[in-house]
């Protein structure tokens, strides 16, 4: 993920990161790079993993859907909280890992983030990071000025800890908002930590951002944005409507069906990123 971050940064666009949780997922998001001819990161969240399927028998199938398409797919470990699992998807094969240790403060942040930069590098991966709280969609509850990140506690760890790219909280929340409900982005954050460091910086929260929001981020220098929410609510909103419409549909079809769903929807957010045809 390093060396496509990198070329993103370089030529001031972004790379979609798309949550998946199973192999239909993950074969529908590579599809629809293929389509678009645009690198793609799947992102695997720690809790799907330790939920659904474990990352023995997921892992090395979605490395051989990389291996056999012909453009560049990273696989990443979303939101990695405990040090142990990290280690172990490092060892699985993961191209990179994202350390959260977002929860503690910044010392214990900066010390054990440091850790695993030093031994991703022995399994040539990449580390993703966390300053601030993305925090989630609860009610009425988003991010609030106590979950922004510091744009100088941010510029000490990216220089203390040597990470590849870092989450920053400047306005989004994980999960799906209101309808209608667009947040404020504070792009004061993002132009500070990009010029002092020249990071490719992460943007988390991508479904339901806004298009503004999102152009405008990668114009200050985000170069990996995330969507899980989006792309598993059009599989969910299509499963509804093909139930209700054919509810004698097989289901193979079915879930075949969905896939095609949420692939439309990688397809929009690959364009709005501008990483079409630079794979």
């Amino acid at each position: 993920m390093k060396e496509m971050l990198q070329k993103a940064n370089r030529e001031n666009y972004a790379v979609m990161a798309i949550n998946c949780f199973n192999l239909e997922t993950a074969k529908a998001v590579i599809e629809a790079a293929e389509e678009m001819r645009s690198p793609i990161i799947i992102d695997l969240l720690q809790d799907h993993l330790k939920e659904h399927l474990d990352i023995r028998y997921l892992t090395k199938p979605i490395i051989r859907m990389a291996n056999n398409t012909k453009v560049e797919v990273a696989i990443n470990l979303d939101h990695g909280q405990d040090v142990a699992f990290v280690k172990q998807c490092l060892h699985e094969g993961f191209s990179s890992v994202m350390m959260d240790a977002s929860m503690y403060p910044l010392e214990e942040n900066i010390r054990i983030t440091k850790e695993l930069v030093e031994l991703a590098q022995i399994y040539n991966a990449s580390v993703e990071a966390e300053v601030g709280d993305m925090g989630a969609v609860a009610g009425d509850h988003f991010t609030n000025d106590e979950m922004y990140t510091d744009p100088d506690d941010a510029i000490r760890f990216i220089k203390e800890t040597g990470v590849d790219c870092l989450a920053l909280s400047y306005g989004s929340s994980h999960g799906d908002y209101p309808e209608g409900y667009v947040p404020d982005f504070r792009f004061d954050i993002v132009e500070k930590i990009k010029a002092a460091t020249k990071l490719p910086l992460v943007l988390h929260g991508g479904s339901g951002a806004g298009e503004k929001n999102i152009l405008r981020s990668i114009e200050l220098g985000i170069n990996k944005i995330n969507v899980g929410s989006d792309f598993m609510k059009a599989q969910k909103d299509f499963l509804q409507k093909q139930l209700t419409e054919q509810p004698e549909v097989d289901y193979p079809t079915l879930v075949h069906q969905s896939m095609a769903a949420g692939k439309e929807v990688v397809k929009r957010y690959i364009e709005l990123s501008g990483s079409k045809n630079k794979a």
